[in-house]
């Protein structure tokens, strides 16, 4: 059975999810499973939930909590992280909004984007350099965003091989099977292009191209409703994109410029106060709680996370198809070479073998093509300790672009700096 580290186990409503799909497969249920955090009131909670976990469903892990982070990676087979490294709302999201960027998430792209992958990326890179020593040949899941910003940096700077993971993909391939009033096992899919911006190439119903009856389900305003963006951006383009209509207004200037735009397609403006509200009342914890403390079973139940079954794959050696996100190695030609792709992927017991997706159509690249303008500054920011690479990647944001001038954008960047000493001193 493998050892499997899980960094940043802290987040606990998603390590819930990993540590009941881990338990659900027979090649992993008795696994050595080690949860990391720096918190240790998370990890003392989480750690519990994976003792129950254990003994409700009769398997045999072995669990082990650790604050160290080498105790955790040491002698490890595979390592899921999912960090999060001094996440501020008032400085990801609301200096942006003060100066008129009205993000929908801010943790991928844009200003939001740019400064959470400065503040992330370098932890991320500590950890692949542990790795390095303590488990050179454990495969790293990683979870943590920007996914795109990440695994460039981690590609280009380190020797560890790795995938990141969303999920996306699969959540989208569901959502359009609903959409058309199809059962999720006559749908197929070839879905390709980058973290949060993967196109569906090819959407079939029982082997039949299934954009026309997408088409027609676009047209019910009912169904328009649900996925507003997505929608219109499929009636511009000629296909469907992988991430929620909410996150995808953010990555292009075409949906967030104005109230009335923003109206028109049902975007609500960010809330930091109702944000920070849920941050002092988190219910998941409390929830957790309870659930311990009664005597109802806690049963492992599997997801459509990709972790376990490529981690399973690998184990058995059942192949299966994944949409992950690997180093562009020609596999989408007309995107640079060296950045961050999200293509399919066949996993077995030798590894994980991207496949190759070819060229996009152009307007799908070009779209693509713009935030990956901010992910390759940013990384070189990243690598290179050059603030000024970070402020022009935000400079090249699509949305920030389309909203402030040059000098603005500079402005908003230093005073995002300026507001987190503990991070950028100099």
């Amino acid at each position: 059975m493998p050892n499997i580290a899980i960094i940043g186990a802290g987040s606990v409503v998603f390590t819930r999810r990993l540590l009941g799909d881990l338990l659900s497969f027979p090649s992993l249920a008795d696994s050595e499973i080690t949860l990391m955090d720096i918190d240790s009131e998370r990890l003392e909670l989480i750690a519990g939930l994976a003792r129950r976990l254990v003994t409700d469903s009769k398997t045999g892990a072995q669990i082990v909590a650790t604050t160290e982070r080498a105790t955790a990676l040491d002698g490890a087979d595979f390592v899921i992280t999912t960090v999060r490294v001094g996440d501020d709302d008032e400085v990801d999201r609301g200096i942006p909004q003060r100066m008129g960027i009205d993000q929908a998430v801010g943790d991928t792209i844009g200003p939001g984007g740019v400064i959470k992958a400065l503040r992330t990326v370098p932890a991320l890179l500590d950890i692949c350099h542990d790795m390095e020593r303590l488990c050179p040949d454990a495969w790293l899941l990683n979870y943590t965003n920007p996914m795109a910003m990440a695994c460039w940096a981690i590609n280009e700077a380190t020797n560890v091989p790795n995938v990141g993971l969303c999920h996306s993909v699969q959540n989208t391939a569901r959502q359009l099977s609903e959409y058309i009033g199809a059962d999720q096992s006559e749908i197929s899919y070839w879905t390709a292009g980058i973290n949060h911006m993967a196109w569906y190439l090819k959407f079939e119903r029982n082997g039949v191209d299934a954009y026309p009856e997408l088409r027609a389900a676009m047209d019910d305003p009912l169904i328009f409703a649900r996925d507003t963006v997505r929608f219109e951006v499929m009636r511009q383009v000629g296909y469907f994109v992988s991430e929620s209509t909410r996150h995808m207004s953010e990555y292009v200037p075409y949906f967030r410029g104005s109230p009335s735009r923003m109206e028109r397609f049902g975007l609500a403006p960010f809330d930091l106060g109702a944000r920070a509200q849920q941050h002092r009342v988190d219910a998941h914890y409390e929830t957790i709680r309870k659930e311990l403390e009664s005597d109802a079973p806690m049963l492992a139940q599997r997801t459509n996370e990709y972790a376990a079954y490529i981690m399973d794959s690998m184990e058995t050696g059942t192949l299966r198809r994944v949409n992950v996100n690997v180093k562009n190695t020609g596999l989408i030609p007309n995107l640079p070479d060296g950045s961050c792709v999200e293509v399919p992927c066949l996993v077995d017991e030798t590894g994980i073998h991207p496949c190759y997706a070819g060229e996009h159509p152009e307007q799908c690249a070009a779209l693509i093509q713009t935030n990956i303008n901010v992910q390759q500054l940013t990384v070189k920011s990243i690598l290179e300790h050059d603030r000024e690479a970070a402020i022009h990647a935000a400079m090249l944001d699509p949305l920030s672009s389309s909203k402030l001038s040059m000098d603005e954008i500079r402005s908003m960047m230093n005073e995002m700096f300026a507001a987190q000493p503990d991070y950028f001193n100099s």
